[in-house]
């Protein structure tokens, strides 16, 4: 499978591997889209800066919505999330991609 079919199976929520990693059980999947209230992202979540926080809470009322764009991850063969995960060109250019089951 190629990258452009890989990602077409990760945007409807499967999880995606090349046969070409070096590491054992390596996937890249998508962090879908989300809105939470300001209140809930002030107070509940834990993956922001205290900064980012600080300006929510300053500059939106409580039930004013915050949106999350969806990105990329990775499961890495150490078992951590990679946020943010940015395909090398090899990664793109293979064929080598399936789908994990």
């Amino acid at each position: 499978m190629n990258f452009g079919e890989a990602i077409e199976a990760v945007k409807q929520g499967k999880l995606a591997t090349r046969k070409g990693w070096n590491g054992k059980g390596m996937f890249i999947f998508q962090r879908p889209a989300d809105t939470l209230s300001a209140d809930f992202v002030v107070n509940k979540v834990k993956s922001l800066p205290g900064a980012v926080k600080e300006w929510i809470a300053d500059n939106h009322h409580e039930k004013d919505e915050i949106k999350f764009t969806p990105y990329l991850c990775m499961k890495a063969a150490d078992d951590t999330i990679v946020n943010g995960w940015v395909p090398s060109q090899t990664d793109m250019l293979v064929e080598d991609w399936e789908i994990v089951q």
